[in-house]
């Protein structure tokens, strides 16, 4: 079974993810691999300087250089999304194929990056605006002003929950969230089970 997991920052992702690997399930996070992939994947390195000249270097990709291209063109970000994207979207793809009983595809763009087709089940994890704001201030120590604007710069969760099949609602202490995912999580087992067994034809 594969979940796919996503909403904005400061929501409790973290926790639910946690909850997959308790269960025995592996982890994709696509933040963790397209850093990866910036060292190591010499064809995305690549577009990405045939596309943004001067932003990669000796190997190298110059992100403030290429922040201060994308952020400042949106249709320039949309090209360089457009890379990264389909360069983890294969990389996910091929740490899949070990096919493992369980796995959590991790990524604020689950559906822009098409990753969410291959899910059997997406789930947005929301919380309240301001519980959002406490937990970037004290993980990130940075002000309330700015953890607000990071919040207002993502989609909305309004958005999230209507994209995915699921919505998990993080408004309690880390524990009992870590509690209501485990129990979430072995349901959607269940459900799948159910519904493997009866497409098994008789």
């Amino acid at each position: 079974m594969i979940i796919g997991i996503t909403g904005g920052t400061g929501c409790g992702k973290t926790t639910a993810l946690e909850a997959i690997q308790i269960l025995g399930g592996m982890i994709l996070d696509c933040d963790a691999i397209y850093h990866r992939l910036l060292q190591t994947d010499e064809v995305m390195l690549a577009r990405i300087a045939e596309r943004f000249p001067g932003t990669v270097t000796d190997g190298q990709l110059r992100r403030k250089k290429l922040g201060s291209i994308v952020f400042a063109d949106p249709e320039a970000l949309g090209d360089l999304n457009s890379i990264t994207h389909s360069a983890v979207k294969q990389e996910v793809l091929r740490l899949l194929e070990s096919k493992p009983s369980l796995a959590a595809i991790d990524a604020i763009g689950l559906f822009e990056g098409g990753l969410a087709p291959i899910c059997d089940y997406t789930v947005a994890i929301t919380a309240p605006e301001e519980l959002r704001i406490a937990r970037l201030m004290a993980r990130d120590g940075i002000s309330h002003e700015y953890a607000a604007a990071r919040i207002a710069a993502q989609r909305s969760q309004a958005e999230f929950s209507a994209l995915c099949d699921f919505t998990l609602e993080n408004d309690t202490t880390r524990e009992a969230f870590s509690a209501k995912c485990l129990a979430f999580f072995r349901e959607l087992a269940i459900i799948k089970k159910d519904q493997s067994e009866k497409e098994t034809p008789l």
